[in-house]
């Protein structure tokens, strides 16, 4: 029977490989409430470890997206899992709530053991930054569906927040503060454009740009996702953050208004923190108007917190001491949406 499997271009014993390959990965990411191991069939985690008295369950899903293609180009197969979990517990990040468990599916035109244990290494490394344990996954081998050497990879969070400190936007109010916190670059939004433009500008993903340092393009653009986990969850114990936007697709202009109630509008100092030079070498090489790119990339900061202009001091001095560069990037005002100037 499993001869006849393999013939259809399904290789059980690589499969089996890969179990054995990546049980050291998901041993590291293991966290207080964890139960059972690799091998069961669902994933098990001990709420009740928590001591929390109204605990919310916050749950988040997403993929990688068309940057999986740079990863294929390139070779380099260790940065997208930390990007799967970047972007699902960033997003349960920006309710308040800690990711506690992750879990990661894997597709793949041909089962290759050592390319398999390189992405869900990433997915470890992700999940330990984030503080949560990887408690299960899936690798699908479909010949057929994907190309013998392409994959796709995709994740999912569950988080827990005390009710009564659920961040929701409520709190947000006129003259807050709008804090940024530094992306890496690009992240994982916008790479249908970006490749695009690699593509149209006859640009090499192996090539060094001088104004992007000294790595080749296409490593600078596989930079992996900042996970924003620890810092913000230590900001939350100190001060009252009103809203946090995650900048993903849509960049300024569709997620920081998901944080403002009616009538409130997000005012932005352009200058205010340093944009990237990657965004920069985009806009050129795309022929992209400047007000665009705000429309489509994170342009540097890859999450955004409100607070009142009372506590922005000790929420500043918090994300620095967690090793980051925050800046104040502009303010709550009303109206509507969001300006940048």
């Amino acid at each position: 029977m499993a001869e006849h499997y393999e013939a259809s271009g399904v290789n059980l014993e690589a499969g089996y490989e890969v179990v054995s390959r990546i049980k050291k990965h998901v041993a590291s990411t293991t966290r207080k409430g964890c139960m059972g191991g690799i091998g069961a069939f669902g994933g098990m985690f001990d709420l009740g470890a928590l001591g929390m008295k109204h605990p919310v369950l916050v749950s988040g899903t997403d993929g990688v997206g068309t940057k999986l293609k740079l990863a294929f180009e390139m070779g380099i197969h260790d940065t997208v899992g930390i990007d799967a979990v970047a972007m699902c517990v960033n997003d349960v990040l920006a309710q308040g709530a800690e990711p506690l468990i992750f879990l990661d599916y894997v597709a793949v035109g041909k089962n290759e053991p050592a390319v398999v244990e390189a992405i869900v290494a990433g997915v470890a490394d992700g999940c330990r930054q984030a503080g949560c344990a990887l408690v299960g996954g899936e690798t699908a081998e479909m010949p057929g569906m994907y190309d013998p050497d392409e994959y796709d990879i995709a994740g999912f969070t569950v988080g827990a927040v005390e009710k009564d400190n659920l961040i929701d936007g409520s709190l947000v109010a006129e003259n807050d503060v709008l804090i940024g916190i530094p992306s890496t670059g690009v992240h994982s939004n916008g790479f249908s454009l970006v490749r695009k433009i690699v593509r149209d500008a006859a640009l090499d993903l192996h090539s060094i740009y001088p104004e992007l340092g000294h790595k080749p393009l296409g490593e600078v653009l596989l930079t992996p996702t900042r996970i924003y986990v620890k810092p913000v969850l230590e900001l939350l114990g100190k001060v009252s953050v009103h809203g946090v936007a995650h900048i993903t697709g849509g960049g300024f202009d569709e997620n920081i208004p998901r944080i403002l109630p009616d009538g409130l509008a997000a005012s932005i100092k352009e200058g205010s923190w340093q944009i990237l030079p990657v965004f920069q070498f985009l806009e050129k090489h795309g022929n992209i108007p400047h007000r665009e790119m705000f429309n489509i990339f994170n342009m540097g900061i890859g999450m955004v917190i409100a607070v009142s202009d009372a506590d922005a001091p000790a929420a500043l001095a918090s994300l620095q001491e967690s090793g980051l560069k925050p800046s104040i990037i502009g303010k709550v005002v009303p109206g509507k949406g969001v300006s940048i100037s």
